[in-house]
């Protein structure tokens, strides 16, 4: 049996369903639906057994369109004079970028694509830049640039890339990792369990340290594959990885609890301690309340054990529960939907998704009101922290992995600018820092540090460039194309034409990029 319908507003069809119903052991049946003609196409997956009714073999019904979204409504501008500081986490995830991805590959168009879907910062953060490279002794390496707001002639772009040592995957610390893996039914598609497997058989294979491997799975119940394993035997693992079939509900009973379980059980002091899940959106692992599930997770990194989130598959991605988590237990969240996005994230990028060599990172930047009269940053929403919690070591930042990059855009209002707001009331600003336009501040802790250590860098006038560097006309580009995926209120003369007319002038590019372009394209072609 199996129904299809049309997607609705932003791509998705309006719903009255529940995501299980049971047929003879008192399950409701409701599957009443409206929905308004757009394209592409979704449908139901068939009936699969349920394992935890009571009679085996009964039946369970699942939509494929049940993905959800949310976020914070858009960062506006703010005057310097009111509010001189901007403060958020040094947390980036990638999955934004490659959900939507997926979703322009899929033939949608740009209406189709939720707005919510779409974190300019983690499209910005996708890509890799070239950056300055820490000094001795220090944590963080920082590159800063000023130029031209290509789609606000009366702004500028203000660019500030961090990035930390990179670390060789061949000199990785000894590693205790437990795979926790949905193996319910809705998983049986190809781009579910099936990629799953491929992606982590080559990560296995490419994996550099020494350590251990567990393999926890949920479905009806949770399952215990390999417990601490020799990350040495991968043959062992990868058949234990192979085995792995996606039937029944997913009601996971203890199966979060048994991987940390797992973890503290197998601890590698000094180590990478690290529970990866890997689920298409299903998050019922045995703790049903989110914000116990929240507290379960934030608990257990106090402990050391961090918590990864991979999402495959479409039809059920809960995105904004599956970023909750990862952020809760001091890890990524990445979308993997393809053997290529699972070599990047799983193998070229190991070292940063793996190791954490600073936590509770938090970034402020102090404007200077001779300089700047107002700024707006483009897009963290869901980083943002109040001034206070900068200084404070009691409250969460982000954390940082080896080699890895962070990239935030701030669009600026310079003083001189003839839109700039001039109060009649004001402080009159020391000029002895006429030159400098902002002070970058970094705060984190080290890995097993519970001090935050201090950093900071000076934003000056060598920054302004007249001709943008390959790093800021990309940066510029990727952030143009989500401001239009979303209607942005700032997205001004932003156009495709823009971003394809800077691209073909960029010659720092990467198979990653020229993709980028690709679907700008696809895009634009279909929003004719």
């Amino acid at each position: 049996m199996k129904k299809t319908f049309k997607k609705g507003f932003n791509g998705f069809v309006s719903l009255a369903l529940t995501s299980c119903f049971l047929v003879g052991c008192g399950g409701a049946k409701q599957d009443s639906y409206s929905a308004t003609e757009s394209s592409p196409t979704a449908s139901y997956d068939s009936y699969d057994s349920c394992e935890s009714c009571e009679e085996p073999g009964q039946a369970y019904y699942r939509s494929e369109n049940n993905e959800s979204y949310e976020k914070p409504d858009e960062n506006g501008n703010t005057l310097v004079s009111s509010n001189p500081l901007s403060t958020f986490a040094m947390d980036v995830d990638t999955a934004s970028y490659a959900n939507v991805r997926r979703m322009i590959e899929d033939g949608y168009a740009r209406g189709d694509i939720p707005a919510e879907a779409v974190r300019p910062e983690e499209f910005i953060n996708y890509f890799s830049y070239d950056l300055n490279k820490p000094d001795n002794g220090e944590a963080f390496g920082i590159t800063t640039e000023i130029a031209d707001c290509p789609w606000n002639e009366d702004h500028k772009i203000m660019f500030v890339g961090l990035t930390t040592q990179e670390m060789d995957n061949k000199e990785l610390p000894n590693s205790n990792l437990v795979f926790l893996i949905d193996v319910s039914g809705s998983m049986s598609s190809d781009d579910k369990l099936p990629l799953l497997q491929k992606s982590l058989k080559e990560f296995v294979d490419n994996y550099g340290g020494d350590g251990k491997v567990s393999i926890v799975t949920y479905s009806g119940h949770e399952s215990v594959l390999l417990e601490g394993e020799s990350l040495s035997n991968k043959k062992k693992i990868k058949k234990a990885i192979d085995s792995l079939r996606a039937s029944g509900c997913t009601n996971g009973e203890s199966g979060m609890e048994k991987a940390y379980q797992i973890a503290a059980d197998n601890y590698i002091e000094g180590g990478v301690n690290r529970v990866i899940m890997a689920t298409d959106g299903d998050l019922n692992v045995g703790i049903s309340d989110p914000d116990e599930l929240e507290e379960f997770i934030k608990e257990k990194k106090e402990t050391g054990v961090f918590l990864s989130v991979l999402g495959f598959g479409t039809g059920n991605i809960k995105d904004s529960s599956m970023q909750r988590l990862a952020d809760c237990g001091n890890g990524n969240y990445s979308y993997i939907d393809s053997m290529m996005e699972a070599k990047k994230v799983l193998v070229e990028e190991m070292s940063s998704t793996m190791v954490t060599v600073a936590k509770d990172a938090k970034i402020q930047v102090e404007f200077n009101p001779n300089k700047v009269n107002g700024y707006r940053l483009i897009s963290y929403e869901n980083r943002q922290m109040d001034a206070a919690d900068f200084n404070d070591d009691k409250k969460d930042g982000g954390e940082v992995g080896a080699g890895h990059q962070v990239i935030a855009l701030y669009e600026i209002t310079t003083a001189d600018s003839e839109k700039a707001v001039n109060l009649k009331y004001g402080n009159d600003e020391q000029k002895e820092y006429g030159n400098e336009f902002a002070t970058v501040s970094v705060r984190y802790k080290e890995p097993e540090g519970e001090e935050s250590k201090l950093s900071q860098y000076t934003v000056t006038d060598e920054d302004v460039k007249e001709n943008p560097s390959d790093n800021m006309k990309f940066a510029q580009i990727v952030a143009e194309f989500a401001l239009i995926l979303t209607d942005s209120e700032y997205k001004g003369d932003a156009s495709y034409d823009h971003i394809t007319d800077t691209y073909s002038e960029i010659d720092a590019k990467d198979e990653y990029k020229d993709e980028f372009i690709q679907l700008v394209r696809m895009v634009e072609k279909r929003d004719l």
